[in-house]
């Protein structure tokens, strides 16, 4: 067992995909599941929500193949955008319906043209609107950026809409993606400094493409230190897909083995809906988290 982790306390293990288009995804999708399942019996998998919406359908097919074929625990994700309270209160009464009871709550992305917001601006609008309605229904996950959500005007302010966020009702934190573990300890530092005790979960995310990688850093605020992102570029330019690989499962398990040397408690992995690249690393940290008592 990786040194750091309290075992008298629960640790949190979860992994996110994102809902396949064909036949032939799902079917990867459900194989990629049921190994994470099988190996390391994590305490859900979730399932993402497109910008504004656009996967609505598809975030609840998939959270039901998951749910009918694997008999897992599986959280949906819900935004915010788009949605009156009369479409969200239907859809909360199909997810209770299907026995769902995780949800991961994003303020969501805001699709180019899109005019009208819905009735819920923010995040913490939408999570207190679950606990009106629905009580202590569902575990609910928020999102973190200890790197700072790109559109925060300033720091302080991301903080503080972090705190009201989970003061709304939130049991859990889920970080988005980092390669720099100072970002994230200090953040979670000034979290505690200021009243917040739910678990501050961080998400991993496994490197095996550059150049996806890159976009959806440039998207989300996620720095690629440059020491990184020159070495996944020079192998990029080279088309060595191997070293890009190779490099990138390294990096991520040496932030990894680090993140538990500290005591961080969980991990959640960003699959890509691939089982490989994520187990490469668990098992380059020898976590064997079957016998922990967290484990489902």
């Amino acid at each position: 067992m990786a040194k750091g982790i309290n075992m008298g306390e629960k640790f949190h293990l979860s992994f996110e995909f994102f809902p396949p288009k064909t036949e032939e995804g799902s079917q990867h999708l459900v194989e990629a599941a049921r190994a994470f399942q099988n190996t390391y019996q994590p305490d859900f998998f979730s399932v993402t929500f497109g910008a504004g919406g656009s996967t609505r359908t598809k975030t609840l097919e998939t959270v039901k193949l998951l749910k009918n074929q694997l008999k897992a625990n599986t959280a949906a994700h819900l935004s915010c955008i788009g949605f009156d309270k009369m479409e969200m209160r239907e859809l909360l009464n199909t997810y209770q319906t299907e026995g769902v009871t995780h949800l991961v709550i994003l303020r969501g992305d805001i699709p180019s043209g899109m005019v009208e917001m819905g009735e819920f601006h923010y995040a913490s609008e939408l999570v207190e609107f679950i606990r009106t309605e629905t009580g202590n229904s569902f575990h609910i996950a928020v999102a973190a950026y200890p790197e700072y959500h790109p559109q925060a005007s300033h720091p302080n302010n991301d903080l503080h809409h972090f705190i009201h966020k989970v003061k709304k009702g939130a049991n859990l934190a889920l970080t988005q993606y980092f390669y720099n573990a100072d970002a994230y300890f200090y953040f979670v530092e000034q979290c505690k400094k200021n009243g917040v005790d739910i678990p501050i979960v961080p998400g991993i995310m496994p490197i095996t493409n550059f150049k996806q990688l890159a976009r959806f850093s440039d998207m989300c605020g996620s720095e690629i230190p440059r020491w990184i992102r020159s070495r996944l570029a020079h192998y990029d330019a080279l088309e060595d897909k191997a070293s890009i690989e190779a490099f990138g499962i390294e990096v991520v398990s040496k932030l990894t083995e680090a993140l538990i040397k500290n005591g961080v408690p969980g991990l959640h992995f960003y699959s890509m809906n691939k089982f490989e690249p994520t187990h490469h690393i668990l098992q380059n940290i020898k976590l064997d988290l079957t016998c922990h008592p967290g484990a489902a």
